[in-house]
């Protein structure tokens, strides 16, 4: 959460005020008045710097409040999203206006995103779209874009596809295909702005986005790098029956599903990635925690054989799907390793780099397969 923008304190204040579900959303509201508030104050008082942290922290918060409401026409999520607008068009005007809002024409509806651009003149740098969970909204990646991105001169776009954030509150819903075609609108703007190299533009995507940016990266021929992380790549049993029943219950609200029936017979078959990833052609990088519980691991090496471009695996040992336990490094390396990616440096034909990270912070080189697992290779269940 930390590397979403959320100071522990903030986090601490708010699980304090909370006993049940139900209140998590006066919980987060709550909490995010006040450092608004806050940031208001010192905005009064000419400390820009210090107001604009305040009010990045204060947007992730009204994040979460919206977010806590499954219900498009709930008048508290809109009001909870307008407040997070409200901070970021705030810190954008104290940053230099380096943050702002992007509002696209998409298929007859508008998909929403956060531009981010690095301090100074810049003009043909590379690009990275930052893609975001099911569960995450572009103001997510704020602290990230800054951290990890512009402050090397590169320019960021934090993204939300059909069924996420503004997006779907404002009646746009995701079906199989339609996010992928969203990040190639993306790309055109994008490749639209002086700051950008349209041959240089890379994809980070987290959970549901690592699944979406495969995708991509087998339709949409400009995406010149890919780092998945969490990929979404396991069967629908594993997604939707094993998984924690809010999973389920977010990517129907997303794909504007009320009847689970419906959900299971229209989706059972199709959500699978499947051999589309053979299609890929540039760079890709995956990252997977040993015990994902939305994708097994064996799925997930499975899915990566079938990608033929230069490629590159990273194992995490006794991590699950969020990656909690190595967030900052993988923030940082994905990063690094767009950068590098997009100029030009791992895209030599038949590179296939594969590490299982383990926890003691060694690594097994020259393969992902756990340590345990005694050089065995298993077959993923789905395709016995």
């Amino acid at each position: 959460m930390e590397q979403l923008g959320h100071d522990h304190t903030d986090f601490d204040k708010v699980f304090a005020l909370v006993r049940s579900g139900a209140m998590l959303p006066k919980a987060w509201s709550t909490v995010a008045a006040q450092a608004e508030r806050r940031a208001a104050h010192h905005e009064r008082g000419g400390f820009g710097r210090t107001a604009a942290d305040l009010y990045q922290r204060a947007a992730v918060m009204w994040g979460r409040a919206q977010y806590s409401i499954l219900d498009a026409a709930d008048p508290r999520k809109t009001a909870f999203r307008e407040r997070a607008n409200h901070c970021v068009a705030r810190l954008g005007e104290l940053r230099g206006n380096r943050v702002r809002r992007v509002v696209l024409d998409f298929e007859g509806e508008h998909i929403h995103a956060l531009l981010h651009l690095p301090s100074g003149r810049v003009e043909q740098a590379s690009a990275v779209i930052l893609g975001p969970g099911m569960d995450m909204i572009k103001e997510d990646y704020i602290h990230a874009a800054e951290r990890y991105y512009t402050s090397r001169g590169m320019v960021a776009l934090s993204v939300e596809g059909p069924g996420q954030g503004e997006s779907r509150a404002r009646g746009l819903t995701v079906d199989l295909t339609n996010f992928e075609r969203s990040i190639g609108r993306y790309i055109d703007y994008l490749t639209g702005l002086p700051e950008v190299d349209p041959a240089r533009i890379g994809m980070f995507g987290i959970s549901m986005s690592g699944y979406w940016g495969l995708r991509a990266a087998a339709t949409e021929p400009r995406l010149a790098a890919l780092a998945a992380f969490e990929s979404v790549t396991g069967d629908f049993d594993t997604i939707f029956r094993r998984a924690q029943p809010s999973f389920k219950r977010n990517f129907m609200f997303m794909a504007g599903y009320t009847d689970e029936a419906a959900f299971d017979r229209e989706l059972a078959d199709r959500l699978p990635i499947g051999d589309l990833v053979g299609r890929i052609a540039c760079p890709v990088l995956v990252g997977i925690g040993e015990f994902d519980e939305l994708t097994r691991l064996e799925q997930a090496i499975a899915n990566y054989e079938s990608i033929r471009a230069p490629k590159e695996l990273r194992v995490y040992e006794d991590e699950f799907h969020p990656l909690g336990g190595v967030a900052a490094e993988v923030f940082r390396f994905g990063a690094e390793w767009l950068e590098r990616a997009l100029a030009g440096e791992l895209a030599e034909p038949g590179r296939d780099v594969r590490h299982y990270v383990r926890a003691d912070g060694g690594t097994t080189d020259g393969t992902a397969h756990p340590d345990w697992w005694l050089g065995t290779d298993p077959v993923p269940a789905a395709t016995r």
